[in-house]
């Protein structure tokens, strides 16, 4: 069968285009907002390849802080030199895509400029979406055999058409005892989803108290004006509204704000800043309000909301620093534009080479394998 090209986009179009979809779809997509390309980021995004003996990867390079404490005095320093010590994060990289095809020039009524705009607009925020989507599960440490809300996702029995079929699916870890926390009353614990009660939301001083023990175990945060470190903390929309409805937290934002109207509180924001941390509301934080009602001998399964009897509505907050996520760009997407039946039919497809990792370390202050830059918060909702 032969395929043409339809509207005789030439080569240059199509260059066009393809940097004005990646334009959209970094503008709808949310992670896309804390991604930098360098250490001071919360995502750190890769754009060069390592190859190796499997293909392709990007590897992201974490240095930990020297330990020693030097030489003194006129001592001999030559020959008591210490080692940087680094660990390189590998992320294998796959492609996920999207396309979308009009039944024929008769069903479809429409001109095909006006399909190939519609479509462009639909495959930009599919593919922002999903790249949200697995980005706060991997931050979560869910794996992809589930939505964000902790339902199972679809299963088609077909490989290659579910999202833990990508390559770095694998790599998706749970997180580190030390960066796994959990609220207990107006305490920070550790983190154990079955022993979370429903009058365990989340609070003010928990914010407080989970930027305390950021610095404590040297969680580095953003740099921002004046050298400050800025942290980012994400919630769930009734996290947030947990938060609101917190007396403490409700005079913080409200005396730290301007006066008036356009105080952040009244102004409805999504995002609020409270003691260096900034408080993002979005609804792709995992939680379990479509996970299963269970018994308490199912409490702790994936899939089962949270509690002894799995029966607590859960959500999983997460506390990021500098370097939480790393993500590969590798390139522009890949825009094919196809005819079937004759030209009867057309379609679009797009495709994009990507991987995201968790990067974990050696922590001298733990003395184990830890989350580099991220701590899960465990609360009720």
């Amino acid at each position: 069968m032969a395929l043409t090209n339809f509207a005789s986009l030439t080569s240059e179009q199509l260059t066009a285009w393809s940097r004005d979809f990646w334009r959209v779809a970094r503008n709808m997509s949310f992670v896309n907002q804390f991604a930098g390309t360098g250490s001071n980021a919360m995502i750190q995004r890769i754009t060069e390849l390592t190859r190796s003996d499997k293909g392709t990867r990007a590897v992201l390079t974490l240095l930990a802080d020297m330990t020693g404490d030097g030489v003194t005095g006129d001592n001999t320093l030559e020959g008591n030199e210490e080692a940087l010590r680094s660990y390189d994060i590998t992320i294998e990289l796959d492609q996920l895509r999207f396309a979308n095809r009009i039944a024929g020039r008769l069903a479809d009524q429409k001109s095909v400029v006006n399909f190939r705009e519609t479509s462009r607009d639909a495959l930009a925020y599919a593919m922002a979406d999903r790249m949200d989507q697995l980005a706060f599960l991997t931050l979560a440490g869910v794996s992809y055999t589930h939505k964000t809300n902790g339902g199972l996702r679809p299963t088609s029995g077909t490989a290659g058409l579910e999202l833990v079929d990508l390559e770095f699916a694998s790599d998706v870890s749970a997180p580190t005892s030390d960066r796994h926390l959990r609220t207990d009353g107006d305490l920070l614990v550790a983190g154990d989803t079955t022993a979370l009660e429903a009058t365990d939301v989340i609070k003010y001083r928990h914010i407080v108290d989970l930027k305390a023990f950021a610095k404590d175990n040297y969680i580095r945060g953003i740099r921002g004006a004046g050298n400050e470190e800025i942290f980012h903390m994400f919630v769930t929309p009734k996290q947030m509204a947990d938060l609101k409805l917190d007396s403490d937290f409700l005079a913080n934002v409200r005396n730290a704000g301007i006066r008036g109207p356009n105080n952040q509180l009244f102004a409805g924001t999504s995002s609020l800043m409270v003691d260096g941390v900034m408080i993002h509301e979005f609804r792709h934080v995992f939680n379990t309000s479509g996970a299963t009602t269970g018994t308490s001998s199912e409490a702790g399964d994936p899939g089962y909301k949270w509690g002894a009897n799995a029966n607590v509505e859960g959500a999983r907050a997460l506390f990021c620093g500098a370097q939480a996520l790393g993500m590969a760009d590798i390139g522009l997407p890949e825009i094919v534009e196809d005819t079937f039946d004759y030209e009867n039919q057309a379609g679009i497809s797009i495709g994009k080479i990507f991987g995201l990792r968790k990067p974990k370390f050696n922590s001298d202050v733990s003395g184990s394998v830890q989350d580099f830059g991220v701590i899960c918060l465990d609360t009720a909702q």
